[in-house]
């Protein structure tokens, strides 16, 4: 049985947001479905692949395994979000300059995870890099390109 429907307020890039939607409702859906934010995507639905992550107050966080109560009154970034006006961020435009996706399934997961990972770290060594990016699988498996692109960005020097 679904829960009532209730209002949840919460800021989405940067904007304070209302959507109408049950509290058990993940995050993914109310941000592709209600919010058109498609670039989060469904990967496995169960929060191993890392397809679906976005910030939540800055943490990377799977959207498909994150309830609407579980995100109220919190501040949530999306691929879509993660730029400054036509600037893109070190991790986006590095993703780009490194070749860093085949198919792109994976890719803002993947630079959520970055991003994320570049405003704790500003300088990350190869393990902590490796470490930040473990839980997102990649089936094209370019990891190599993946790993100099977050190198990349990190050299950027620009936080999010």
């Amino acid at each position: 049985m679904a829960s009532e429907t209730t209002e949840t307020t919460l800021t989405v890039n940067g904007r304070p947001t209302t959507v109408k939607s049950p509290a058990d409702r993940l995050l993914l859906e109310v941000l592709r479905e209600d919010l058109s934010l498609t670039g989060t995507k469904y990967g496995c639905g169960e929060g191993a692949c890392g397809a679906c992550t976005v910030l939540v107050d800055g943490k990377p966080t799977f959207s498909c395994s994150t309830r609407m109560s579980d995100a109220a009154g919190k501040s949530i970034t999306t691929i879509e979000g993660l730029a400054k006006g036509d600037e893109l961020h070190p991790a986006q435009a590095a993703f780009l300059d490194e070749a860093a996706f085949q198919c792109g399934y994976c890719t803002a997961g993947m630079i959520m995870a970055a991003a994320a990972l570049l405003e704790r770290t500003p300088s990350p060594d190869d393990a902590q890099i490796v470490e930040a990016m473990n839980g997102h699988i990649c089936r094209c498996c370019t990891y190599p390109r993946i790993i100099a692109a977050v190198r990349r960005a990190a050299q950027s020097g620009r936080k999010s």
